[in-house]
């Protein structure tokens, strides 16, 4: 890496390993963490963190004793698109209840500091409010996008 960027290298890293995965149909497998460590430039604590902000995307999964691999099917967006998605799947309105973490992590498969975050940020963006004793819930409905 050239040099530091202030939003994280490893986010960086991640998002032009998301790039290449995209781009490049067919792959599966990754290269290893070594690999990637000379091909960025970084740690390989960098890479491992990369990594982990992918595999909680659900873009790559560890596969003990293989190494890194693309994920098979399923949903390939981001955690903040899919669950920004949930209140217009499960027809939320504003002042409705927001699914609690637990249920987010079992809905999606994603560790609860990767919900935890992306929750935050939901909130951050006005989407959601924190009612305590009560949860989250919506205080916006999300703008749509328009997919190219």
């Amino acid at each position: 890496m050239a040099e530091a960027s202030p939003r994280g290298t490893y986010l960086v890293i991640a998002e032009a390993l998301r790039s290449e995965i995209e781009e490049g149909e067919g792959v599966d497998a990754l290269p290893s963490e070594a690999d990637l460590t000379s091909s960025h430039g970084v740690a390989r604590n960098t890479i491992r963190r990369a990594l982990k902000v992918l595999e909680a995307d659900g873009v790559v999964e560890s596969v003990p004793g293989i190494g890194w691999r693309v994920a098979r099917g399923g949903d390939r967006r981001p955690l903040a698109d899919r669950m920004a998605d949930v209140i217009g799947e499960d027809s939320l309105s504003v002042g409705d209840t927001y699914p609690s973490e637990a249920k987010l992590c079992e809905r999606f498969g994603a560790s609860r500091t990767a919900v935890r975050r992306v929750l935050a940020q939901m909130e951050g963006n006005g989407l959601l409010a924190t009612v305590h004793g009560k949860g989250r819930t919506v205080r916006a409905l999300p703008t749509p996008t328009v997919q190219p």
